[in-house]
Order: C-alpha cells, then sequence, then structure tokens
C-alpha cells in the first residue's frame, strides 16, 4: 500500500518539530510543518534517497533495520511502529479469493450464551457482530433485532454503527474519544490485512458517510485496543461505567470475545442488573424487547 505508507511517514513526520528531537530551528521560516526528510534521515541515519523512495512508493524492499531506524527517529510507539512495518511490507503476488461470510463457532456462541449476567459478543476482525448473547444485545443495540446476526447481509458492525447510527452514538457519553479510538484500531487492521475487500468497502462507505471518520481516517491514528473503559448513558437504565475485555479465539481469522463488567457494588454494577432483570423478564415469553423472537432467552425460560 505505497500510498498508504507515504501518507503515514509524512504525517509523522509533520506532527514533530524540530525541537521535539533535539534539533536546532534558529526562528527560521519553515515551508512545511514538522521535520523536513533531510532532517528525519539525518537523525534516523538513513540515505535521504532511499528514504525518499519509501515515502513516495517507488521501492518495495525495506529492511527491517531501516524500518527500525525510521520508527525510533519518528517517534513511533510500539503500534505505530507494527503498523509502519505492515505498510511497507511486500503485497501478496496472488490476490485471495473472496472469503466466505464467517461464522462464530457453535462453542463460541455457547460460551457467551452461558454468561448470563455478562454482556457478551463475538466480533470478526472488522468489528462485525457475529453473535451476542441477551444481555451484549440490550446493552449495545437493543433497537436492532436480536437474529440480524445470523444473516450476514444483516449484521450488525460496531464501527458502522458508531458512526452512522444515532442510537448507537447516543450510548456513548464521550463518544468523540470512542471515535477516534475505533478508527485507530481500524487503521491497524487495515495495515495487517491490506488485500481484506470487505474491510476496503466499509473503510469506503465510512469515508464517503461520515466527515467525522474521514477526518479521523486521514490522521492515520493507530492504536490497539483489548481493555479499558466504556463511559454509556443507557436509554432504559441511565449512566454506566463498564470495564471490557477482549479474548482472541485460538484457530480464526482474527475472532474475538468481548465482555463487558461493573465495578462491585458500584453505581453502574446496579444499573447492570436492572438491564439483566428486565431482559429476563422480556425473556419469560421468548422474546427480545423489540418484540423479535429470540431463542437463546426462550430456552432459560
Amino acid at each position: 500500500m505505497p500510498s498508504e505508507l507515504g501518507d503515514f511517514l509524512k504525517g509523522r513526520r509533520a506532527a514533530l518539530r524540530p525541537e521535539d528531537v533535539g534539533l536546532a530551528a534558529y526562528g527560521e521560516r519553515r515551508r512545511v510543518p514538522g521535520l523536513r526528510r533531510e532532517e528525519l534521515c539525518m537523525l534516523a541515519g538513513v540515505s535521504v534517497t532511499h528514504y525518499t523512495r519509501l515515502e513516495q512508493g517507488r521501492t518495495n524492499s525495506a529492511s527491517p533495520d531501516l524500518l527500525n531506524a525510521i520508527a525510533r527517529a519518528l517517534r513511533l510507539n510500539e503500534d505505530e511502529s507494527a503498523h509502519l512495518r505492515n505498510l511497507a511490507s511486500p503485497p501478496p503476488a496472488v490476490r485471495p479469493a473472496p472469503s466466505r461470510p464467517e461464522q462464530a463457532s457453535p462453542s463460541a456462541r455457547q460460551l457467551i450464551s452461558a454468561m448470563a449476567d455478562v454482556p457478551a459478543l463475538v466480533l470478526d476482525r472488522r468489528n462485525d457482530v457475529l453473535a451476542w448473547n441477551s444481555l451484549g444485545h440490550a446493552l449495545l443495540a437493543g433497537h436492532l433485532e436480536f437474529g440480524c446476526v445470523k444473516v450476514s447481509a444483516q449484521r450488525p458492525n460496531l464501527t458502522r454503527l458508531l458512526f452512522l447510527d444515532e442510537h448507537f452514538q447516543d450510548l456513548y457519553v464521550n463518544w468523540a474519544e470512542e471515535a477516534t479510538l475505533a478508527v485507530a484500531s481500524l487503521r491497524l487492521i487495515a495495515g495487517r490485512h491490506p488485500d481484506d475487500r470487505r474491510l476496503a468497502e466499509l473503510v469506503g462507505q465510512l469515508t464517503m458517510q461520515s466527515h467525522a471518520f474521514a477526518e479521523r481516517w486521514n490522521r492515520h491514528p493507530v492504536r490497539t485496543c483489548t481493555s479499558g473503559a466504556k463511559r454509556m448513558h443507557h436509554p432504559s437504565v441511565g449512566r454506566m461505567e463498564l470495564a471490557f475485555e477482549t479474548l482472541q479465539i485460538p484457530g480464526s481469522p482474527g475472532q474475538r470475545i468481548i465482555a463487558y463488567s461493573a465495578e462491585p457494588a458500584s453505581g453502574s454494577e446496579a444499573a447492570l442488573r436492572l438491564l439483566a432483570s428486565t431482559v429476563a423478564d422480556a425473556a419469560q415469553d421468548g422474546r427480545t424487547r423489540d418484540g423479535s423472537r429470540n431463542p437463546e432467552a426462550a430456552r432459560r425460560r
């Protein structure tokens, strides 16, 4: 992905001032923000010609030593350095055949169904929801039908919902932070899988339909997000702060389980219990709150 690599390098150069890396600017008027190529190459100890060819996408050969030197000079963190290496990797000689729609394994579905008091869902690497339990559905997307995750063409995508669905946007107290984090995570995945057609289509759709997404995407943020906290305002039970943890599913093409929990004896735990009680009440006749049939809930009657 030469253009992606060039944009990433130029963006990181522009973000560094000479004084940030110990270079004297002498008050000179600079035509471009940040470091010049020559300054970066001096810091990294690399050839200006070689670096320029790399930034302009005119070479597919970048040694690990060269990339590590550039990463150090640009002060990239671990995620950004990994992203740089992914972008600089030569493209595959043969494009893979279109992948079949992914499915959550029976064992993964069984596991999250058994977690009745914990909101949980199974995601693929693109953030498509492959499965969720009743409480996970009620927490994140009770306005959608429970069974929509079973049809690949109807599956919700958490990143798409975050930028294009008002109900989902209103769920997050700090939406702007969540949006930036979501884009940074998606950037990292896109760098790892440059030939993922469905992922490229998702990025294209969001770029065209959401100015907020396009603006963040063009900044090239990169970050891994496997745990943390979500500040939410649920339409039924109010404010909650929930911790989340991610479990990668071995042997799958990037699938993972995400589960949410609340601090014991906190207001957030009380709110989560209230939501679970609401789900249990709806399960008495085997139906979700929006009226659609929920087989998982029916089994627990």
